[in-house]
């Protein structure tokens, strides 16, 4: 049974920084294009960025770029989303997603996904 769990969400204040992480289970993470999404409160989940199985080519929303930065370790079957000058309009849930890729392949739209955590909170107070 596949499973994806993120962990790090929490309280900060703006301009601090947070590091989110996603234990995989069940599957191979190497074989998988991995990527955060978010849901902002009474919005639309959207995307927040993706990583190629090896981990050599990534993608981020304009949203985030220049102050996230996603990785991998596959060996320890673990995803992390950096999230550095957090800003209130960060307040989101964070689900991170697991698709089958080509190997360097990046996946940004949400249908693309195959398997979904379900989430950790993370509030950024002004």
């Amino acid at each position: 049974q596949v499973q994806l769990v993120e962990s790090g969400g929490g309280l900060v204040q703006a301009g601090d920084s947070l590091r989110l992480s996603c234990a995989a289970s069940g599957l191979t993470l190497s074989n998988y294009a991995m990527a955060w999404f978010r849901q902002p409160p009474g919005k639309e989940r959207e995307f927040v960025a993706t990583i190629s199985r090896g981990g050599g080519y990534t993608y981020y929303a304009d949203s985030v770029t220049g102050r996230f930065t996603i990785s991998r370790d596959n060996a320890k079957n673990t995803v992390y989303l950096q999230m550095n000058s957090l800003k209130p309009e960060d307040t989101a849930v964070y689900y991170c997603a697991a698709g089958r890729a080509y190997r360097s392949e990046t996946i940004s739209r949400a249908d693309g996904m195959d398997y979904w955590g379900k989430g950790t909170l993370v509030t950024v107070s002004s």
